[in-house]
């Protein structure tokens, strides 16, 4: 079941977003942040929507939302500032719905995984990172030195930043562990059944 749902974040934006629910009381929960809205993205893109159809199947309850000056929300963009507030007002969303101790994993590709790894909000038990170029964070120690887990999910042959750059960049975080896609581009065309296997995995027992 999808449900469309308006978040507020706390300046006064108001974003759009959809909650998709499995068949039976959730075991975890996503929330999934989408690529740079300057080139095209929504909460509609490929990985996106990928995570957010299969996702519910394996028992998570699943959040996307589009950035501020995206679609039907308000605001105007501004190149990963207060973006933040945006992920803040998911996750604080998402929080709602679930159980206390259900795992809430914050997830995002490309931009959105920047994003993704530049809170770290008390509720969030890990992140998955998917191919994060990781030039639009502004607080990416917070994350890294994080001892909360954090996956990154990497395409081999990366358009926008390669592998071995943001391997480097992160070399030193706390408790991050690197999967390279063999052969996936930066849109992981054909790839997203492995990155929804890695999804899961994070809140497997």
């Amino acid at each position: 079941m999808v449900e469309r749902l308006s978040l507020n974040a706390s300046d006064g934006v108001v974003l759009d977003a959809e909650l998709a629910v499995p068949d039976h009381p959730a075991t975890s929960g996503f929330v999934v942040c989408h690529p740079h809205p300057q080139y095209g993205g929504s909460m509609h893109t490929t990985v996106v929507g990928a995570l957010f159809a299969a996702l519910p199947g394996h028992g998570a309850t699943c959040l996307r939302f589009n950035f501020r000056g995206v679609g039907k929300s308000s605001g105007e963009h501004t190149g990963g500032d207060a973006e933040r507030l945006d992920v803040e007002a998911a996750v604080a969303a998402l929080a709602e719905r679930l159980d206390p101790g259900v795992p809430l994993v914050l997830a995002g590709w490309s931009f959105g995984g920047d994003m993704a790894l530049s809170v770290a909000p008390p509720r969030v038990t890990s992140w998955f990172g998917i191919a994060p170029p990781l030039r639009f964070a502004h607080d990416l120690d917070v994350v890294g030195a994080d001892p909360r887990p954090v996956l990154l999910a990497l395409a081999e042959r990366d358009e926008v930043r390669p592998p071995a750059e943001v391997v480097a960049a992160t070399a030193g975080w706390t408790n991050t562990r690197v999967e390279v896609l063999p052969g996936a581009s930066h849109f992981f065309t054909g790839g997203t059944a492995r990155l929804v296997e890695l999804a899961a995995g994070l809140v497997q027992a």
